[in-house]
């Protein structure tokens, strides 16, 4: 009596999975879709809970970007907007009843809802490692778009009634092991760390400015630079180069910076001695000295910038 009903249950098609993944990818969509239109511009404000600044470190971090050149700027964002949006438009075509729950295209559906959910989520746990471990800052979108791969995933499962446990585990292995393969291989070719080896260790220069920049940052930097505003640091300091990874590689070429250590190359430590400069990075506004990295919203306030802020 007991394996009766459960054949009749597992014939039986679910509706409410197929409304949660609905839900669950349409926030995902929201939440892509937002960082990938705060990264080209075209999204006014983005307000992150948590720590200051740990959102903006972490999407604008060498991992944030799967492809950029002059030209183009491929946030990893849009990756996740495309898979979430995939998984809603299969999602819909399942609710829709148009195809019979015993056609096999139902189940091929239900298999790339699985097989997609699946690839999500082991990039996203690559992804919450390499922002906790790696770059040591907590991106609450980032967060969040883990825990929705990870719902999916598993309502799928439950969704899709598979009649044998062997080909879901044995295909989600194969797809996991994949993912996380490139991933690694892709998460290494980026690290910074490498960039950085690069540079001549007989000179004493900076480390090399990985992030990209925005229009706004590069048309802030180069309002700085007009105003006589200078940023002053030392080669060796951490601060000094988060400072100009907020601005980001492209924005970074318009400032008017000034090398202080002794043995730093193209260095202007007289100058620096002059004006008295103790810590790093400093920023002389109008005359004045401040000390410390500084939020670019916070800059653009202090030095009155007229120009857009969204940053």
């Amino acid at each position: 009596m007991g394996l009766k009903t459960l054949n009749r249950i597992n014939k039986k098609d679910l509706k409410w999975p197929k409304i949660i993944i609905a839900i669950l990818s349409t926030i995902g969509i929201v939440d892509t879709g937002s960082i990938t239109l705060k990264n080209w511009g075209l999204f006014t404000s983005l307000s992150c809970p948590g720590i200051h600044n740990g959102c903006e470190t972490v999407l604008n971090s060498p991992w944030g970007t799967l492809f950029e050149n002059n030209q183009v700027n491929i946030p990893l964002s849009l990756a996740g907007f495309i898979t979430y949006l995939s998984i809603l438009v299969i999602t819909i075509i399942l609710s829709l009843n148009l195809i019979s729950p015993k056609e096999k295209l139902n189940k091929f559906l239900w298999w790339l809802v699985f097989l997609i959910s699946c690839a999500s989520s082991t990039f996203s746990f690559l992804l919450i490692n390499i922002m906790f471990f790696k770059i040591q800052a907590y991106c609450f979108f980032c967060i969040l778009s883990a825990i929705l791969s990870f719902s999916i995933f598993i309502i799928s499962i439950i969704g899709a009634k598979f009649e044998s446990r062997e080909p879901m585990i044995f295909r989600g292995f194969i797809v996991a092991i994949s993912v996380l393969l490139g991933g690694i291989i892709w998460s290494t070719n980026v690290d910074p760390s490498k960039a950085i080896d690069v540079a001549s260790p007989t000179e004493n220069v900076s480390p090399i400015i990985t992030t990209s920049s925005s229009p706004q940052k590069v048309k802030f930097a180069k309002f700085l630079s007009e105003n006589n505003i200078v940023m002053y640091s030392a080669y060796w300091c951490p601060h000094c180069h988060d400072q100009k990874q907020l601005f980001g590689k492209e924005a970074v070429k318009e400032l008017k910076l000034v090398e202080c250590a002794k043995d730093g190359k193209d260095n202007d430590y007289e100058l620096c001695q002059t004006k008295g400069i103790s810590g790093f990075p400093s920023w002389e506004i109008n005359g004045e000295i401040i000390s410390g990295t500084r939020d670019l919203n916070e800059l653009a306030i202090k030095t009155s910038y007229k120009g857009d802020s969204n940053f």
